[in-house]
């Protein structure tokens, strides 16, 4: 039996648990579609996500190299965000993921209302 207890570093518990955020992967997917944006214009695109959520969201990707952070040096400043080498070779295993969900996405919610 494979064991999944928290010893030392857990890849699932800490990679995984980071990535599949409700926001992380929003930003990771606008990103990938988009190319380089600024903050409002991930904002925008995601719709419902605060500005703190979405400074949180980033920092934590940029922490884990998935997404760059470009500053530019003027007043006011530009701040540019785009996804890494690292979070571009994450997208193939994110566009699975959002595969199957759109597959499937009509009989799950079948399934949630008939168990209303």
């Amino acid at each position: 039996m494979q064991n999944f207890h928290h010893i030392n570093v857990c890849p699932i518990r800490d990679i995984i648990s980071r990535i599949s955020s409700k926001w992380a992967m929003l930003v990771l997917v606008t990103l990938h579609s988009n190319g380089t944006m600024r903050f409002n214009d991930i904002q925008k695109s995601i719709g419902e996500v605060s500005q703190r959520m979405l400074t949180v969201t980033l920092r934590s990707l940029e922490a884990d190299g998935l997404i760059h952070r470009k500053v530019y040096p003027e007043v006011p400043p530009r701040v540019e965000y785009k996804l890494s080498e690292r979070g571009e070779s994450l997208m193939p295993l994110l566009q699975s993921l959002i595969d199957w969900a759109l597959e499937h996405a009509d009989a799950i919610m079948e399934d949630r209302n008939r168990d209303r």
